[in-house]
């Protein structure tokens, strides 16, 4: 073992880049909520950039560290503590064996992501050390950790102090902006409740979390009349059970957005008007309750270019730390 767990923070979960392959049996791919942020975590210290950390919701844990090791903590802004000395954030950092991480009040976003030198070494399922609670499914037992939890690590790679340039991290929005292809559905809403969900300012609900992000203050949408179809419910928002991709905007009875996000459902008889792009679902988990969100319309050729410049993004990153 390397790592107790002395306090465990709000919801603190083992997580990678999860378990893609199972959907169809309503497994959700599940995986860090913010994959740009923890993917760097583990570049900081040398791990393979799918290796399993820790994702903090709105409050760090303390961890006490049994032997020598790295350790590296992005996403959110929030003070890292080491024995009560302060460390940078986006930088890998030294831990001796005895000393404490801890963390001040949250600053900035939602999640922390903590990479330690060789990854945490929990027992694989499905492929991923993710923790999917609902399916009690990797983590430790299935669940968050708590105190008194003991983490092992794996074998640690090169490593050295490194940091990366804020220059390269992405840009801070506000309101933020998120991204949207129009969907299977988007006809059932009338043409002005099309131009108003995309011209209207998007509050976060307190209802955010792994499975999805609530929004409010939006108008509620008008559908357009139609016969009810058999096997549908009777509300307008209903349909046929169909299929949610990840990031499917569903609509519930027309008035409150949800995005689906990583331990979503794979289905169900909800109408969806649309999905954020994937270039901008990490930005959905870095989003706290109450911040303003504009949804954007865009076209897939707009959406893949997106994804490109992600991963162009990451690329320079990979180039820079080996460089330094």
């Amino acid at each position: 073992m390397a790592i107790k767990v002395r306090k465990a923070g709000l919801s603190t979960t083992i997580q990678d880049m999860g378990r893609p392959g199972y959907f169809h049996l309503g497994i959700p791919e599940g995986g860090a909520m913010d994959r740009f942020s923890m993917r760097v975590a583990n570049m900081l210290v040398g791990n393979d950039e799918g290796a399993a950390g820790l994702e903090a919701v709105f409050m760090g844990p303390e961890l006490e560290f049994t032997k020598d090791t790295w350790v590296a903590a992005t996403g959110a802004t929030m003070p890292i503590l080491l024995d009560g000395e302060p460390r940078e954030g986006w930088s890998a950092f030294p831990v001796k064996a005895g000393q404490v991480l801890s963390f001040g009040f949250l600053k900035e976003g939602a999640r922390v992501y903590l990479a330690f030198a060789g990854g945490i070494d929990t027992p694989m399922q499905l492929g991923s050390r993710s923790t999917y609670p609902i399916g009690a499914l990797g983590g430790v037992n299935g669940r968050a950790i708590a105190v008194g939890d003991e983490l092992p690590l794996g074998t640690p790679g090169k490593t050295a102090a490194r940091s990366v340039d804020a220059a390269l991290l992405r840009p801070k929005q506000s309101p933020v902006a998120l991204r949207a292809l129009p969907g299977l559905y988007w006809h059932r809403i009338t043409e002005a409740s099309q131009e108003k969900f995309f011209a209207e300012d998007w509050t976060v609900a307190p209802e955010a979390d792994r499975m999805g992000y609530r929004f409010r203050g939006g108008a509620p949408m008008e559908f357009v009349p139609r016969e009810q179809p058999f096997g549908a419910g009777s509300d307008p928002s209903n349909i046929v059970d169909g299929c949610y991709s990840y990031g499917s905007i569903q609509v519930p009875g027309g008035t409150e957005p949800i995005v689906l996000h990583r331990d979503a459902v794979s289905g169900g008889g909800y109408f969806t008007i649309g999905a954020v792009i994937s270039a901008d679902m990490d930005l959905i988990g870095q989003l706290q309750p109450n911040t303003k969100v504009r949804f954007v319309k865009v076209d897939m050729e707009t959406a893949l270019a997106a994804r490109k410049d992600r991963r162009a993004r990451l690329q320079k990153i990979r180039e820079a730390l080996a460089a330094g």
